[in-house]
């Protein structure tokens, strides 16, 4: 794997280091060793999977808290999105900055979400389906998220977003102290 930090220190994109030969490739898509030779999260409790049936569908911008907090790892396995993370370590430099990359089968790149990130996503394509690693179960009491479209954070998403869900829509800001209690 080739492991890539991003502009948001914690935050990696992972590549694949492919072995091909006339029958295609084989690659890893998780190696304990090399995450963790990296500083990275080895434990992981789920491997959940999502389809977004509609082009233009957000998901996010999701967290959790104290415990329940996240590592995540995101792969796309058909279709393309542009992802998005917002850096929450208030005592970090990059604290409230965001970053966004586009995923795609095509690209076969993964994302690495550090805890204390916010995450979310817009679709690109239709029937776009994800395979996220977590390193956390789910804790619906401790789950939190941000406005996808809080002008303090300004994303600049790469489409309208024209499918949202009703509990999405309602994230508070950023600037609002229920975010930072229990990170």
């Amino acid at each position: 794997m080739i492991f890539t930090e991003t502009p948001i220190k914690g935050a990696y994109l992972i590549d694949l280091d492919k072995r091909e030969d006339p029958r295609g490739f084989f690659a890893r898509f998780f190696c304990q060793r090399e995450f963790a030779e990296h500083g990275l999260e080895t434990n992981f409790v789920q491997i959940n999977n999502s389809l977004s049936r509609d082009q233009g569908t957000l998901r996010g911008l999701h967290y959790q808290l104290g415990r329940s907090a996240e590592v995540k790892v995101l792969r796309v396995l058909s279709g393309a999105l542009w992802d998005v993370i917002v850096d929450l370590r208030p005592e970090s430099a990059t604290f409230g900055r965001h970053f966004g990359v586009e995923l795609s089968a095509a690209n076969r790149t993964m994302l690495y979400v550090p805890r204390r990130f916010a995450h979310g996503f817009l679709t690109l394509e239709p029937d776009t389906e994800t395979l996220y690693l977590v390193s956390a179960f789910y804790d619906p009491e401790a789950e939190r998220g941000l406005r996808y479209n809080d002008p303090k954070l300004a994303i600049d998403w790469p489409a309208e977003p024209k499918v949202i869900s009703d509990k999405d829509r309602a994230w508070p800001d950023l600037d609002q102290d229920y975010h930072l209690k229990g990170l």
